[in-house]
C-alpha cells in the first residue's frame, strides 16, 4: 500500500519554527517531484512549496516565499517542510503530495498524506 505519513505539527507560538515531515513507503519516491499543501478553517485548499526529484529545484507560494524551505532525503524517502517565523495564518492542516512537479506551478499532485495540524497562536 502506497503511503504519505505526515508528522511534525502541533501548536507553536508566532514567530517561532516547526519542521514537518513527510515519509512515504510502498513505493519510492526518488524520481517523484514532492511538495506540501495546506487547509485553513473554512478555506480552500492551497499550494505551498515543491521539490522536483532531485532537489535541485523548488518552487515556493509567495506567502511563504522567504520563511518555508522544502527539502527531501531520497535515500530515507522523506521530504521536510522547515517552517520559520510562523504568523497565525499560517494555520492549517498541512499535506504532503508527491506526483509531477513543474517549475511554473508547483506540482500535480498523484498522492497525497492524511493530512498533520499546524496551529500558530498569536
Amino acid at each position: 500500500q502506497v503511503q504519505l505519513v505526515e508528522s511534525g505539527g502541533g501548536l507553536v507560538q508566532a514567530g517561532g519554527s516547526r519542521r514537518l515531515s513527510c515519509a512515504g513507503s510502498g513505493r519510492t519516491f526518488s524520481r517523484d517531484g514532492m511538495g506540501w499543501f495546506r487547509q485553513a478553517p473554512g478555506k480552500e485548499r492551497e499550494f505551498v512549496a515543491a521539490i522536483n526529484w532531485s532537489g535541485g529545484s523548488t518552487f515556493y507560494a509567495d506567502s511563504v516565499k522567504g520563511r518555508f524551505t522544502i527539502s527531501r532525503d531520497n535515500a530515507k524517502n522523506t521530504v521536510y517542510l522547515q517552517m520559520n517565523s510562523l504568523k497565525p495564518e499560517d494555520t492549517a492542516v498541512y499535506y504532503c503530495v508527491a506526483g509531477e512537479y513543474t517549475a511554473w506551478y508547483g506540482i500535480m499532485a498523484n498522492y497525497w498524506g492524511q493530512g498533520t495540524q499546524v496551529t500558530v497562536s498569536s
